[in-house]
């Protein structure tokens, strides 16, 4: 009975062994999996044969063409191109490249202006990047994460003192198509000189001229030296506009995890959620409200919560967002733009009312918001934020009150001729940010009635007085940035002022 165990336990350590040495072997035979077209339409492509896949794997035409894996079905493989196809056609093969899809990251990349894949676009040659990143990347978890409390200054008075932003912070632009919502976006980009914020522009479904003007206009203000353009022009595929947001976010977060302070707009996510609504559609995918697939609220979330600024611990860098989107007939209600409000942690909103009206730029504030709020705002707007809002809102209702030529007393006179300097002063050209000092003192003056006597095409003259006599004055300018809502230098600033507006 002994030697019958022995035999027995011999005999199953051997088979054991066996099967080990069988499973090691099939491990180490190395065949390459090609399958062929099955069938392709405007940027999609069924493949068959590719019974290994994997979700988000790049692949390679027998053509040069890549393509990447959005659905895996039982019968076949629904594959996004990124290229144009080149003559593509049912029976070419169609090989794994068992890697992901993924952007190359290197310092190399401020400066340059590049496509979704990080393929050059300038004529400067390849990125020379030592380094790959994952376009589909998770988001910094939350005890990686960091409170919201420096500034990102834009330079326009009407954000920086009523709508502030930090940085780490998500702030929606909105509004009907020229509006300006690029415009405020391309201000704050030039605004970041010398403040140790690198800038990423994605332009997704643009117009190459459109890209081509922007590009033109960074480079003559020297803001190419701390910004990155990632392209997806109007003509690409779908599929590279889909990848454009998220790969400009992976070479983001390169920088990031350095400890970099990062400004990413993308330029705009209408377009985006158009382009992954004609791939879900092509790939045969249910289609829900608006014909936009279920999941769309889901593709936009994951691209935005990777913006965040990072604990001292896990980098201390900092990614602040500026996302796009177009309505249509004021229609902030409408299906993208509420999943796109509703993720962001505010929202600026540009009024083509305002546009017409010639108030540039066309920011409502009544309808506008940051979540953030003064925790992210040098402490000397809070002397001037909270009374300039107040008058401003009371300004516009008298304002349509008035306008039934109802005979009005002195107070609500005055009210409204206040009211008139305030929407002057909050008036700002394109291409001219202001720093924060000049901006403080500007609504100082304006709040304190200093303004009010001067005849409205005086405003900008007035303004100008304000900034040179702040230039003549670093002492006040140094002791604004320091101090509080409560500080003595309130007294010289309005002294200064004084004298100012009485000699003018």
């Amino acid at each position: 009975m002994t030697e019958k165990n022995s035999l027995s336990k011999a005999l199953d350590e051997t088979a054991w062994e066996l099967a080990a040495g069988m499973k090691n072997y099939e491990a180490s035979i190395s065949r390459e999996e090609v399958g062929h077209v099955y069938s392709l339409s405007q940027g999609i492509v069924w493949a068959k044969g590719l019974e290994h896949i994997k979700s988000e794997e790049l692949v390679l035409f027998s053509n040069g063409v890549m393509g990447v894996v959005f659905d895996i079905l039982p019968d076949r493989t629904g594959i996004v191109l990124l290229d144009e196809d080149n003559g593509l056609r049912a029976g070419d093969e169609v090989s794994r490249t068992k890697r992901i899809l993924e952007v190359p990251v290197d310092m190399s990349l401020i400066g340059r202006i590049v496509d979704p894949l990080g393929r050059p676009l300038d004529g400067k040659g390849p990125i020379q990047a030592a380094e790959h990143l994952a376009v589909q990347r998770e988001a910094p978890s939350i005890m990686a994460r960091g409170p919201v409390t420096r500034p990102l200054q834009t330079g326009i008075k009407v954000i920086d003192a009523l709508i502030p932003i930090g940085r780490g912070q998500r702030e929606l632009i909105l509004g009907d198509r020229q509006t300006g919502k690029t415009a405020v976006a391309f201000d704050t980009i030039i605004n970041q000189a010398d403040k140790d914020v690198l800038c990423i522009y994605c332009a997704i479904g643009q117009r190459s001229s459109s890209v081509a003007k922007l590009v033109a206009e960074l480079k003559r203000r020297n803001a190419m030296e701390y910004s990155i353009v990632v392209v997806a022009e109007g003509s690409d595929p779908p599929g590279l506009q889909f990848i454009a947001p998220y790969a400009a976010t992976s070479m983001a977060e390169f920088f990031m995890n350095k400890g970099q302070d990062v400004l990413i707009v993308y330029d705009d996510l209408t377009r985006h959620a158009i382009a992954y609504r004609q791939i879900s559609l092509l790939l045969r995918r249910p289609p829900g409200r608006e014909a936009y697939p279920g999941d769309i609220f889901y593709v936009h979330s994951r691209l935005l919560e990777r913006s965040t600024r990072l604990r001292d611990e896990a980098g201390g860098g900092s990614i602040t967002s500026l996302p796009v989107i177009e309505t249509e007939a004021q229609n902030i209600s409408a299906y993208i733009p509420t999943n796109l409000i509703s993720i962001t942690d505010g929202q600026i909103y540009l009024s083509p009312e305002l546009f017409q009206k010639g108030v540039f730029p066309a920011i409502e504030v009544g309808k506008s918001v940051s979540r953030v709020g003064g925790k992210a705002q040098l402490g000397a707007y809070r002397k001037v934020a909270g009374d300039l809002r107040l008058s401003y809102s009371q300004f516009q209702e008298l304002e349509s009150f008035s306008r039934f030529g109802t005979r009005l007393d002195d107070a609500t006179r005055k009210t409204l001729e206040h009211g008139k300097r305030v929407r002057e002063v909050l008036k700002q050209n394109q291409y001219s940010p202001m720093a924060a000092h000049e901006q403080i003192a500007i609504l100082m003056a304006t709040n304190k009635g200093l303004l009010d006597q001067i005849p409205l095409e005086n405003i900008a003259e007035t303004e100008k007085k304000i900034i040179t006599g702040l230039q003549n004055n670093p002492e006040i300018t140094e002791k604004i940035y320091q101090a509080g809502k409560d500080d003595s230098v309130w007294q010289d600033l309005e002294k200064l002022l004084q004298d100012i507006v009485n000699e003018g």
